[in-house]
């Protein structure tokens, strides 16, 4: 399990330990990406954008290098600009980078939702933008759907969310957080079976189980479904692409 998927689980699950809780309702795994983008601003490219999974490693040093040093994905200082100038160049290179879709995220957060200086739109675009720009990656849902639903807004993060998990249902990061919200809605079944997925798949974090035994609800997987045999579930290309940072 990396890094960048340890940090993603931390993010939610500090979500539901802090969250009021909500009345079970429907949801939609349907997201309308024509929907999207509304009200935010035309992101102009100064270099790129490319497919962050598919980027060559000289297209991702080249902006990595001078715009998302470490001290700028830890949001420590900026290094050719404000730290939301840095990251913002990032997002406008590769708009689907997931780890500085999380810096900007945590940018924002720390900035309690105002635009952090060097940032040119709303958090939301940044999501959006990701989204609409590759369809077919699953990461900025992903992302999206946890900040929706740490800022309370559940119903709009289990679409996400399960429109993440529609693209890669491999991903045991994406069943444990779809377990948790789930959790949170009350929704104990499902929760129940996205548990019993991401823990078959070998996730190594107890919360979904913690929470769901504290609730009553946790019942081990039916003993054929406990002894087969899980299948290797493989990182998404955005997750793994990264070089390890220091």
């Amino acid at each position: 399990m990396n890094r960048l998927r340890i940090v993603m689980i931390a993010l939610l699950a500090g979500a539901v330990s802090g969250a009021q809780a909500a009345s079970p309702a429907a949801a939609t795994s349907s997201v309308n990406v024509q929907d999207l983008l509304v009200g935010c601003p035309t992101m102009t490219h100064g270099y790129g954008p490319f497919d962050y999974r598919t980027a060559s490693q000289d297209q991702k040093n080249l902006v990595e290098g001078a715009h998302f040093l470490p001290q700028v994905e830890n949001l420590i200082r900026g290094h050719r600009s404000y730290l939301g100038g840095d990251i913002d160049y990032t997002l406008r290179a590769f708009p689907n980078h997931p780890r500085a879709l999380m810096s900007m995220m945590r940018l924002f957060e720390r900035e309690k939702m105002k635009i952090p200086q060097g940032a040119r739109a709303p958090l939301r675009c940044y999501f959006e933008h990701g989204i609409r720009f590759r369809e077919d990656d699953p990461m900025p849902r992903l992302l999206y759907g946890i900040h929706l639903l740490k800022i309370g807004q559940r119903e709009q993060a289990i679409s996400f969310l399960e429109s993440a998990g529609e693209l890669d249902d491999s991903n045991p990061n994406t069943q444990y957080n779809l377990g948790l919200a789930y959790l949170q809605l009350k929704r104990y079944d499902e929760a129940l079976d996205y548990a019993h997925k991401a823990y078959g798949a070998g996730f190594p974090l107890p919360g979904l189980r913690n929470g769901l035994v504290k609730a009553g609800k946790w019942r081990d997987p039916a003993p054929e479904a406990a002894s087969a045999p899980a299948e290797s579930a493989s990182a998404p290309a955005a997750v793994s692409a990264p070089a390890a940072q220091p």
